[in-house]
């Protein structure tokens, strides 16, 4: 029994450094990274590639590479005052994309999201402009009025920021700008700020399981409306 106890407490103990410091698992639970991931998508996450977090702490692992434009990103969020005043977790753990980094100037103009004066392609999927969001000038865009630029050479940031038209603001120095690839069904950095450079916990690597989750009509569809050809697809 002695044996088989030490066994058992050795594996636990390989499995726990593993998960906080190596790889996790994440699940997908919303639409805001159509069609890069969805609704039903498990991925394993590389959590030492951008240093991983030490549990209980405020300290990482030394990086063997910092964050870049476009990486799919997992991370901690900013606190969320609305989610929290729901009764929601204020903090999740979300998965989106770097489009900001320290130093760069961003900004939407007719839902066109440009970095440092380039226009950038609507997400990475076929874009659709839902009027009744685009234009609506939701409360919690307000924090941007104090970051966005009265005047800079892209123009002068909206009286009134939009979902489609923000900006310009500079992301400050260690802290990331995230937007989910779906623009229109995705509460990002656009609604709750920038990212602290160390809130970021990993890298999605790939999808090891993924089923129907959101729209099937089978029962038990985690067993029966599987997505064989998402499985070891590689996230980009």
């Amino acid at each position: 029994m002695w044996e088989n106890f030490k066994s058992i407490v050795g594996a636990l103990a390989i499995f726990l450094i593993l998960r906080a410091f190596l790889i996790e698992a994440y699940r997908i639970p919303s639409g805001s990274m159509v069609p890069t991931l969805l609704v039903g998508d498990w991925l394993f996450v590389n959590k030492a590639i951008y240093g991983a977090h030490i549990p209980f702490s405020n300290s990482s692992l030394p990086a063997y590479r910092e964050p870049r434009r476009g990486d799919v990103v997992v991370f901690v969020s900013p606190y969320q005052a609305d989610e929290a005043a729901r009764g929601n977790d204020p903090t999740p753990t979300l998965v989106k994309r770097l489009v900001g980094l320290p130093g760069d100037t961003l900004y939407m103009r007719k839902g066109v999201l440009y970095v440092n004066g380039i226009a950038q392609r609507q997400g990475y999927g076929a874009a659709q402009v839902v009027p009744e969001v685009a234009n609506f000038p939701d409360t919690l865009f307000w924090w941007q009025k104090k970051v966005g630029l009265k005047s800079s050479r892209f123009g002068a940031a909206p009286a009134q920021p939009t979902h489609d038209d923000w900006g310009p603001l500079v992301v400050p120095p260690h802290k990331l700008f995230m937007m989910g690839d779906s623009r229109y069904n995705s509460k990002d950095s656009r609604y709750w700020g920038f990212v602290p450079r160390e809130n970021v916990r990993g890298r999605p690597l790939f999808v090891y399981y993924s089923y129907n989750a959101d729209d099937s009509d089978r029962p038990l569809p985690a067993l029966t409306d599987i997505r064989w050809s998402r499985i070891g697809h590689w996230i980009k």
